[in-house]
């Protein structure tokens, strides 16, 4: 691995010594992007008049970046600096939010806002590969286990800030524009485009220049070659197709839920939603949800240093699956009560993060070996894929079934979830210290 090296220079030695100045600001705006691409989109057009098959199908697309993310990820690795890609990367991202604002009061908003959303989502695709990988030329071995944590814990505040912040913000600016929905998103996005712009400026002089960041020199012939032996042999491995179907289907039941749990929660109770306000889905959302979510993932990784992945598999495919039932109940109570509601929720994210400890600990276990980092980027691309397609047909399904019978049909999926798991063949005691 590459140690950080540096001129001998006082300007060097302070951004070396500074880690803190960068790391967390750098996975606040690794995050922020993704919850707005993928979560944010779905709730103004929801707002904007859009029905649940037309948000689930377009905005189901905005995956599309992450899962083909392997075909170009390595270029970002050859061209340029990963500190430039950074920079860059997060410049294009407040054009873009600039460019919703601006498109939104127009007359066919919904094309060129979706084609924004696109770019967003590229160049968000494109900032992950960047920013992992600088974050390893860096950092020393030492200081990139003690800011693991660090890291995690500011992406994880990016989606409370994304998932409950902007919706709290947007609601209070409906109020202060006299119950303009439209023009609320119009300021929200002005808003974050000038944090974006802000967080380029301040990464151009903050981040530190490793002199392993550099640009390599390459033949396109030998780059081609390489490039088709490393997605040959990631289908060569030992147990693919069993560990390919498990990469595809583990989520699809939360691939149809995530789609459609926010206009559950938005649409009136005469349309069998719960009828909340954007402040009240803000609060769930942004704070009870993660933080259920984060406590599962935190309980999992626990459970699975001490007893091995395999031992852990089936408690965490139970995990993952049962409490998506607590949306069954809501779609028949139709409780108005906000503390039922959050339990709830907080009940399905904390088993959702339990058990996805096991999904991203599988795709670890699969990559290991000859091009570990170009296998590992190929396993979140199907990871990407089992999210898009059934995202998609999410919105179609629900209004042809109703919220009752859609979420009924969500856990007779989890059967799905349960198939995928039973081939798979993993050694004793991995993932245990």
């Amino acid at each position: 691995m590459d140690k950080h090296i540096t001129p001998a220079t006082p300007s060097s030695a302070r951004r070396k010594s500074w880690p803190w100045a960068w790391v967390p600001s750098l996975y606040f705006a690794e995050g922020l992007p993704y919850v707005i691409v993928i979560t944010l989109s779905v709730v103004m057009y929801k707002q904007l008049g859009l029905g649940n098959a037309e948000v689930a199908y377009y905005t189901g697309w905005f995956y599309l970046p992450w899962l083909i993310k392997p075909l170009w990820s390595p270029f970002v690795d050859l061209l340029k600096t990963k500190r430039w890609w950074i920079v860059a990367m997060q410049l294009l991202m407040g054009a873009g939010m600039a460019g919703i604002a601006f498109t939104l009061p127009m007359a066919h908003y919904l094309q060129y806002t979706l084609a924004i959303f696109w770019l967003l989502a590229f160049s968000s695709a494109t900032h992950d590969v960047a920013a992992d990988g600088f974050y390893m030329m860096a950092l020393d071995e030492g200081d990139q286990s003690f800011f693991v944590g660090i890291r995690s814990t500011f992406y994880r505040l990016a989606t409370l800030a994304g998932q409950g912040g902007m919706l709290i913000i947007v609601d209070w600016l409906i109020g202060r524009t006299g119950n303009d929905a439209q023009q609320a998103w119009v300021y929200a996005f002005f808003m974050v485009a000038a944090l974006f712009v802000a967080v380029g400026i301040y990464h151009g002089f903050q981040l530190p220049r490793p002199h392993s960041d550099a640009p390599r020199q390459f033949a396109t012939r030998h780059l081609l070659k390489e490039f088709a032996h490393t997605f040959v042999t990631f289908f060569q491995k030992e147990g693919a197709l069993p560990a390919l179907l498990f990469m595809l289907l583990f989520r699809f039941p939360e691939a149809q839920l995530g789609k459609m749990s926010i206009p559950f929660l938005m649409d009136p109770l005469a349309e069998g939603g719960l009828g909340l306000t954007l402040k009240q889905i803000g609060v769930i959302q942004g704070t009870l949800g993660p933080i259920g979510l984060t406590l599962g993932g935190i309980l999992g990784g626990i459970c699975i240093s001490r007893g091995g992945l395999k031992r852990w598999l089936w408690p965490m495919v139970w995990a993952i699956s049962l409490p998506d039932i607590v949306y069954v109940y809501l779609s028949y109570a139709l409780p108005s009560n906000a503390l039922i509601i959050s339990s709830c929720l907080f009940i399905e994210q904390f088993g959702y993060g339990f058990g996805f400890t096991a999904y991203m600990l599988f795709l670890i276990y699969y990559a290991r070996g000859t091009h570990e980092t170009a296998h590992y980027a190929i396993a979140t691309a199907f990871m990407a894929a089992g999210m898009m397609l059934p995202g998609m047909m999410a919105g179609a399904l629900q209004e042809w079934m109703g919220y009752r019978g859609f979420f009924i049909w969500i856990m007779g999926c989890c059967a799905v979830t349960f198939a995928v798991s039973a081939f798979l063949k993993i050694e004793e005691g991995f993932g245990k210290k």
